[in-house]
């Protein structure tokens, strides 16, 4: 049995539907936290074409996971319902100690493939709507419920914790915006002494319910996609960054973290955290190892020059790492 160490907090996971929301909610609960689960599609009514998860199965899996699940229906970019929602928690729990921005909703508004003078920018306007408007506005009304108590953690999900580029102009716009936003409101907090920490956060290769979906595999035979996909082979549950997160949220040192953003990888060997199959995936280190692999290759197929092609602006910025990134580029010149 794992050990309570969040037994008696309260937590509100913005996002918590399916996929890192969904897992990190699990994990708060799994350390014993009251979790408000929030999102828009409930049991009978459905946010996201396709996908059946709801916000009220999230919060009984909180529950049979050894917290307490409460499933709030909140639309995040509707400032009224935002508040409404803060002000329930302040009224049943009368604090909040962890506060998780995960709202993303831009699977199907995000245009890969696509340059930024090709795009339907107001598409990509609604994108970054979901994915940054909401995390703006629910943490401009969460916040008081922390700086009141003098104690508390925000937590911004992102994709990368690279400073390069994310391969699709909106797409990038909303993951650094987050990690933009986390450094922000982690200076004002610091400026005003409120014992509240902010910082990001981003997973590896997430093993989502619509991953394994896409890919024709379940939680039980995930492996089999290896070969499809050989990311695969580091991947991990959405549990693995919730448990991390729940790990930050108890660590007496949190406030040395405010500002930055941090890999799930990386904080889960710093704390001896393990996912739930027992496994310690690295994201970091497979990839760099991939990328090795590609670039020892004399003929390279067309999947492994798109993975290099992805890689070369992610190291942007990275001087540890511009050795690398000059080989991809002659490699890319040499091959592609």
């Amino acid at each position: 049995m794992r050990k309570k160490q969040l037994a008696g907090q309260v937590a509100v996971v913005a996002g918590a539907t399916r996929g890192a929301g969904r897992g990190i909610a699990c994990a708060l609960g799994e350390a014993g936290a009251t979790v408000y689960c929030t999102g828009r599609s409930v049991r009978g009514a459905g946010a996201t074409p396709g996908r059946p998860e709801t916000i009220d199965e999230t919060a009984e899996l909180v529950t049979a996971r050894g917290g307490r699940g409460i499933a709030v229906r909140t639309d995040h970019t509707q400032e009224d319902q935002v508040v409404a929602l803060f002000e329930r928690v302040k009224s049943e729990a009368g604090r909040l100690d962890v506060l998780v921005n995960d709202v993303w909703g831009g699977d199907a508004l995000t245009e890969w493939g696509k340059r930024f003078w090709e795009v339907d920018v107001a598409q990509g306007f609604r994108l970054f709507e979901r994915a940054v408007h909401t995390h703006l506005i629910t943490s401009r009304y969460g916040a008081p419920l922390m700086v009141e108590q003098g104690s508390g953690l925000i937590v911004e999900v992102t994709d990368g914790a690279f400073a390069g580029y994310r391969s699709q102009v909106f797409y990038d716009l909303c993951k650094t915006s987050v990690i933009r936003l986390a450094y922000a409101m982690s200076v004002e907090l610091g400026q005003a002494k409120a014992g509240v920490t902010a910082l990001a956060i981003t997973p590896g290769f997430l093993r989502s319910e619509a991953v394994l979906e896409h890919f024709g595999v379940t939680e039980e035979t995930w492996r089999d996609a290896i070969e499809q996909d050989a990311g695969f082979a580091a991947s991990e549950t959405p549990m693995f960054v919730g448990r991390v997160i729940a790990a930050l949220a108890a660590d007496p040192a949190l406030a040395a973290r405010a500002g930055g953003v941090y890999s799930s990888w990386a904080l889960a060997r710093e704390y001896g955290i393990t996912d739930v199959d027992g496994r310690t995936p690295h994201w970091d280190e497979h990839l760099a190892a991939w990328v090795e692999r590609i670039l020892a290759s004399p003929a390279p197929t067309p999947d492994e020059l798109m993975v290099l092609t992805f890689r070369l602006p992610q190291l942007d910025f990275d001087g540890a790492r511009a050795g690398e990134r000059a080989r991809i580029a002659e490699f890319l010149a040499r091959h592609g």
